[in-house]
């Protein structure tokens, strides 16, 4: 994932500045994008040292890079407001990115602040995704205290049924903090109906997801009803339970466990990228995986510093990842994979100041996926693991997973539009007809991804975005060759292709270039029938 918008206090975006006096010399545009670039690593320094790593970054502390923030802040929007260019585009561009930034929860707030009948939609937001931090980083297991990635992980691989509904039902305080009792003003549903109702005056995520394709939300939600109905199709139909979902499609997960120590992480996912052109060293990628009281309860990646010329030289942007990993596993190295994906992107943008920035968000966690679902891939697992699960197995684990990114997109959608709905119900009938999961309307075990509290309708880039990246991996392979197992061309074709651009080129543009057509959900439905070849 990206950077999540209501993670950090970026107050900074957020100051209204006095207009400035006509009479003073216009600034030029290339001094702008300088001063545009300075303030986005001076924000970036906040929100890296408000991420708890260090207490310091380049001889500043948090209170000094808010000031260094502040004043760069002022100094840019004189700029804008002075400065002439005859590229419109530019400027919007670099007003986006400051749109995003303000659009962040401008003041604290706690899990328990979701229960206040008044908060604006931004700040409910930002207090569900405190439930996250608060309760999804203390799950109690068996005595002890785990995190929400540690629970996933063992829902994988634990093999005793009661063990994992333990597990599973551990996840209840967070999700009674999310959604109360399911009472019709349940904080949940206070917040997705402030969101509908945001999504109605203006686009919504799935609305911009759809767009930054040509779509329309009605054809992409057809689209993903056909990929759910195609597993449902395809996998056999005795019902299970939802604590013992994941169990059943990953075998994988359990065969490799041993092959996969939390120690291993990182220096797998290092190697991988070397092999494909892209070294995290020389990319100087910064990693902050450790566990800590209080870290995100999200993985994501974010930029350090953005890329500029410095004494004639291009100096690249940095990236870098947040995560926590207290076990190893298949799963959470798919994940490492996936965020490391988003810090070569991150270092391949070679663009112009106003556009360095991300580019739209579906195209960002598609590419991100390109390189991850090489992890479960046969041939990928015996060059780096030095032992591989049955291909069919080894898919199952990973579209078992995409399967449920697919129906929390769906949920979305369908809560989006009809946010009286009731959400428990919304998403049985979902799992039910499509996952063969027992109904359990009394259990909001949706509630299991962050992005659901602090981003609605975010779940669609993951949902739609795996339909692109199908696309993009065959289309790799059809201009370059494999690379699951290495290809040092990958990388810079890559960058060349998709990802130099920044925010400049549109998802629908870069994907034109790249396939010669509209996307199309095939590739995807192609991957789910290597799931079950049997059938």
């Amino acid at each position: 994932m990206i950077a999540p918008m209501n993670r950090a206090k970026r107050w900074l975006a957020c100051l209204l500045l006095p207009a400035f006096a006509a009479g003073a010399a216009a600034a030029t545009f290339a001094a702008v994008e300088e001063s545009f670039l300075d303030y986005l690593d001076a924000a970036s320094a906040v929100a890296f040292l408000e991420s708890g790593m260090t207490a310091t970054f380049e001889g500043r502390d948090l209170s000094g890079w808010q000031g260094l923030a502040a004043l760069r802040r002022i100094d840019l929007d004189r700029g804008l407001a002075e400065a002439r260019s005859a590229d419109e585009s530019a400027v919007a561009a670099m007003r986006n990115t400051l749109a995003t930034l303000a659009a962040e929860a401008a003041t604290p707030v706690a899990c328990s602040d979701a229960a206040r009948r008044n908060l604006a939609a931004t700040d409910m937001r930002a207090a569900l995704a405190e439930c996250f931090r608060e309760h999804g980083n203390r799950l109690q297991f068996e005595g002890a205290v785990i995190d929400r990635g540690t629970a996933l992980q063992l829902l994988h691989v634990i093999e005793e049924p009661a063990r994992r509904k333990a597990v599973f039902e551990a996840f209840a305080p967070l999700w009674a903090a999310v959604n109360g009792r399911n009472e019709p003003d349940s904080p949940y549903r206070r917040m997705i109906a402030l969101a509908a109702a945001d999504a109605r005056r203006g686009r919504s995520e799935v609305d911009a997801a759809a767009g930054a394709i040509g779509s329309t939300p009605a054809e992409v939600e057809r689209w993903l009803v056909q990929v759910l109905e195609a597993w449902h199709d395809a996998s056999p139909p005795q019902p299970v339970e939802p604590w013992d979902y994941r169990y059943l499609n990953s075998e994988a997960n359990r065969l490799l466990d041993a092959k996969i120590p939390v120690e291993s992480l990182l220096a797998t996912t290092t190697r991988f990228y070397r092999d494909t052109g892209a070294d995290l060293g020389e990319l100087r990628v910064l990693f902050d995986l450790a566990p800590r009281p209080d870290k995100s309860p999200v993985a994501y990646t974010d930029f350090l510093s953005r890329g500029r010329i410095l004494d004639g030289t291009w100096r690249r942007p940095r990236a870098r990842v947040v995560g926590t990993y207290e076990t190893g596993g298949l799963f959470a190295l798919n994940e490492l994979v996936h965020e490391a994906g988003h810090a070569v992107h991150v270092s391949a943008i070679h663009t112009s100041p106003a556009y360095m920035d991300w580019p739209d968000t579906l195209i960002t966690e598609a590419f991100a996926d390109v390189p991850a679902w090489s992890v479960h891939e046969p041939a990928w697992q015996r060059r780096y693991l030095g032992a591989d699960a049955p291909e069919a197995a080894s898919l199952r684990a990973m579209f078992g997973n995409v399967m449920l990114d697919v129906a929390w997109s769906l949920f979305e959608m369908r809560m989006l539009r009809d946010p009286a709905s009731d959400p428990n119900q919304v998403w049985t009938d979902i799992t039910s007809r499509y996952l063969h999961i027992v109904p359990h309307p009394e259990v909001p075990w949706w509630a299991m991804r962050v992005q659901l509290a602090s981003d609605p309708g975010y779940m669609v880039n993951y949902g739609l975005g795996a339909l692109l990246t199908a696309e993009i991996r065959a289309a790799t392979v059809a201009a370059i060759g494999p690379f699951d197992t290495g290809n040092g061309a990958w990388y810079r074709w890559s960058s060349e292709r998709l990802l130099q651009f920044g925010s400049e080129r549109s998802t629908r543009d870069l994907l034109h270039g790249l396939l010669g057509r509209p996307v199309r959900p095939d590739a995807l439905l192609a991957q789910v029938r290597r799931c079950w070849p049997a059938h």
